[in-house]
């Protein structure tokens, strides 16, 4: 069956995704808009909610202050990650090592990820994701759970993600290249 879809599915690179109006991610050739638009039939996945948005914010302020001081690491609040030509994607945060090129595509892997789940993206986010970060040597990769007011952290173990645990307060100590930082779980709530 894969095959079949390989041979009669279209197959999108950045040069397409470059053309593209409205905010996509593109995962191996294939199109995930990031809002609603009911006249295209691609993979659909309405906006982010109100308190999505929020607790993106406020994630990201944690980490800019736990950063403060430190000259090896930068965040960012969704960027254009470039993977590969055909997988192009915009995590809700990233942690990034310096040096990296401040342009329109981050093509240097980050050391960390953020994706908060919704409805629409938690399947995506727990399965497909997964595996492309991981694949692509993220560091940890942390999903949010808001409902559920946690954080599941991953560590890259090798070749794999090992969970260190889903959290709600206290603080968790990131290790990355050459910085280190402590991540004030319950500011984020």
């Amino acid at each position: 069956m894969f095959a079949l879809n390989e041979k009669y599915l279209p197959h999108y690179t950045r040069a397409d995704y470059e053309q593209w109006e409205g905010n996509w991610e593109l995962i191996g050739g294939i199109p995930y808009s990031m809002v609603p638009d009911p006249g295209i039939h691609q993979v659909m996945e309405p906006a982010p909610d109100w308190y999505h948005q929020k607790l993106n914010g406020r994630i990201f302020a944690t980490i800019e202050s736990a950063l403060i001081g430190c000259d090896t690491c930068e965040a960012n609040m969704p960027i254009n990650w470039q993977i590969a030509e055909d997988t192009i994607v915009q995590p809700d945060i990233v942690v990034v090592s310096k040096p990296f090129n401040e342009g329109v595509y981050l093509t240097k892997t980050p050391e960390m990820i953020f994706e908060i789940l919704s409805p629409s993206t938690a399947s995506k986010d727990r399965t497909l994701k997964y595996e492309l970060y991981r694949d692509a040597g993220v560091k940890y990769y942390i999903i949010v759970h808001p409902i559920e007011k946690s954080l599941e952290i991953f560590l890259l173990d090798k070749q794999n993600y090992r969970s260190l645990g889903s959290f709600s307060s206290g603080s968790y100590k990131f290790e990355i290249t050459e910085c280190s930082f402590d991540f004030q779980i319950e500011k984020i709530w």
